[in-house]
């Protein structure tokens, strides 16, 4: 696992009970002038999280007003516990493309990869009908192999859908390779992993997609870095926005963090900032 990941994955559980206060929260919601959206450039959010310490402080449909100040469009959803997913697609399933996390607590993600009863979970609950993938969930080194892994391969194939994995470079490279045959979306492009790592895998991997929430070093000082702007050029189908509202105060924040993704995304050819900005998800995931 690499430096960056395994600070992440920290910093997950040390934040786990992090809340944001109520009253915080709620003049987002309530009062229009505390964030207004760049309406010209609505954007697909490829990485948004309503777990169970968002939904006692924030309802749905405050929620919803967040996405609607934000500028976001349609929204990639997963929760810790689904709950929290199903919450929020039932208040908007025009815009809530939900996929079903395999956490049903915290207590899952350092053991799920050889959990028999997280498979058989996962597998239940896509009976439902209603989800276009499987994740967020957390990979690192060999762990793609893995059982539950392997399974989820299965149900995406079967099922038509997509696995949507934060996970270090090998792992990534893994799972593509083991999932041939359908689409994967690799959330943070690593997280730490360099503009060559990722053209690398894309150029080897046609079903591989990067999605790149919490990537500071892409518009450093908000000009977009040379080596990205050549990146999305040559791939420019590949890459979507993500907020990742991992902790309460990401979704504070979401109208802040996606602001900047627009600024950048203003600095590509139109055409490409359009892709990048709703395009590529509203393709990945076609209205049903």
């Amino acid at each position: 696992m690499s430096t960056g990941q395994r600070s992440r994955v920290g910093a997950r559980k040390a934040g786990a009970r992090l809340l944001v206060p109520m009253t915080v929260l709620f003049t987002v919601w309530l009062f229009p002038g505390a964030a207004r959206a760049e309406s010209d450039l609505p954007l697909f959010d490829a990485h948004v999280h309503y777990n169970r310490e968002a939904w006692e402080v924030l309802p749905p449909e405050a929620a919803i007003t967040i996405l609607d100040r934000a500028g976001v469009a349609r929204a990639l959803v997963s929760s810790t516990p689904d709950d929290g997913t199903l919450r929020l697609w039932e208040q908007a399933p025009d815009r809530i493309v939900p996929e079903v996390r395999p956490y049903r607590s915290r207590n899952d993600m350092g053991t799920w990869t050889k959990d028999s009863s997280v498979l058989a979970y996962v597998t239940e609950r896509l009976q439902r009908g209603i989800y276009r993938g499987i994740g967020e969930f957390h990979l690192s080194g060999g762990e793609a192999n893995d059982p539950v892994p392997r399974g989820f391969v299965e149900l995406a194939s079967r099922h038509g859908i997509l696995l949507h994995c934060h996970c270090d470079e090998k792992a990534i490279e893994d799972l593509a390779s083991l999932a041939k045959g359908v689409r994967v979306l690799w959330a943070h492009a690593g997280m730490d992993s360099s503009v060559q790592t990722v053209e690398k895998l894309l150029d080897a991997h046609p079903n591989l997609w990067v999605e790149l929430s919490i990537r500071s070093d892409i518009s450093p000082g908000g000009v977009l870095d040379p080596a990205w702007r050549a990146l999305f050029l040559k791939h420019p189908d590949r890459f979507l926005v993500g907020t990742d509202t991992w902790i309460n105060s990401q979704w504070e924040r979401m109208p802040e963090i996606l602001a900047g993704f627009r600024k950048w995304l203003r600095q590509l050819p139109p055409a490409v900032g359009e892709k990048i900005a709703r395009g590529n998800g509203d393709r990945l995931f076609s209205p049903r």
